[in-house]
């Protein structure tokens, strides 16, 4: 008989509380909230392990040719528990703000040169994800990988070759087999709904009282770059001028999937990749309210000063927020909505098609 598991071994629990090791030297030992600081950022590393974890099995799913709805639900599920450990990120933040500036200070040199953004765990998640590396902001010129070791370094280089799971919902997206209705051109009955509801809202802008000139020019300079935007929804060459200026990441194809989903997310077919969608806004959501909480965090413990990593501190951060995002596209998405009964009714064929079998009795 095995001998009985024991709770501490399991856990490895000797090696992980002896992991923390303040390197600060005061008159009377390390500063005390170092220890604050080591074990808000392990924990980090070690929740950055299960999103890589959760992101590696989502794309072993969605590269696939062919993905099943159970595989799909499997996929669903694991990336919204992503979503629900990006709040604990947050959390941790809020813990590491008891830390005041100047118990910041007694420990801070002694971090030189060592910084959060040599986490190369953080720098896969975001490969995994599809952050753009043309995007990625620069240290004083240097790629965002410069200041990795050789090993982490080309962990987050073989990452970023490697298919990312923007890649692989693009290639899924554009697999739908639903783009089409047989004799029913919804893409040509939507065109004329989106023409009707564009028409309305000039009309508003062009009459309403409470815009004086300037102002209704404003909007109506504004409703214009909206037009254009659906322009290049129905040309396939205008929405390729878009992606090959990077300000469209999604394929064409992919992109009205994408859109089609998003309408008809109640027709029971599209219940999952609506779900799948929405996980992927989350997630990238998550993650960009996240570094903007950690530049508050910096900017409250440090104001102006140069990071210990040698980036622009809070600036950079902010900055960062604001760039490295994966599905861009998908935020885009309600760009294009319109209100479900302005939406081009779908004949009955269509719609068994998108239904459950049972609902028409064909079931067992």
């Amino acid at each position: 008989m095995a001998d009985a598991r024991y709770y501490a071994d399991y856990l490895a629990l000797d090696r992980l509380l002896d992991a923390q090791h303040p390197v600060s030297s005061l008159d009377d030992g390390p500063a005390h909230d170092e220890m604050l600081f080591i074990i808000v950022h392990q924990a980090f590393e070690l929740w950055f392990k299960q999103i890589l974890w959760e992101l590696e099995a989502v794309n072993a799913t969605m590269g696939a040719d062919t993905v099943p709805a159970r595989d799909l639900s499997r996929a669903v599920a694991r990336l919204r528990r992503v979503v629900a450990i990006q709040p604990l990120l947050r959390g941790q933040l809020e813990v590491l703000e008891t830390m005041t500036p100047l118990d910041f200070l007694d420990f801070r040199d002694a971090l030189v040169p060592a910084s959060g953004f040599q986490s190369a765990q953080f720098r896969v998640i975001e490969n995994r994800l599809g952050v753009e590396p043309t995007t990625r902001l620069r240290i004083k010129g240097a790629p965002y990988h410069a200041r990795l070791t050789d090993d982490d370094r080309a962990r987050v280089l073989q990452a970023e070759r490697e298919p990312s799971l923007l890649e692989h919902v693009d290639r899924w997206l554009a697999r739908t087999p639903f783009l089409r209705f047989g004799d029913f051109d919804f893409w040509t009955a939507y065109r004329g709904a989106v023409n009707d509801m564009l028409d309305r809202e000039r009309t508003i802008i062009e009459r309403n009282p409470n815009l004086d000139d300037e102002a209704r020019a404003e909007e109506l300079a504004s409703h214009d770059e909206t037009i254009d935007g659906f322009a290049a929804l129905f040309d396939r060459d205008r929405y390729a001028q878009l992606h090959a200026r990077g300000l469209r990441r999604l394929s064409y194809d992919a992109f009205l999937a994408a859109l089609l989903i998003t309408l008809y997310r109640d027709e029971p077919i599209f219940h999952l990749p609506f779900q799948l969608l929405v996980a992927l806004v989350d997630i990238d959501e998550g993650f960009t309210a996240w570094r903007y909480r950690h530049a508050l965090l910096v900017q409250r413990m440090i104001g102006d000063k140069v990071g210990t990593g040698g980036t622009s501190g809070h600036v950079y951060l902010q900055k960062a927020a604001e760039r490295h995002r994966a599905f861009g596209d998908l935020f885009s998405l309600p760009t294009f909505c319109i209100p479900r009964s302005a939406l081009p009714e779908l004949p009955e064929p269509v719609r068994r098609q998108l239904g459950f079998r049972w609902e028409h009795g064909s079931g067992g």
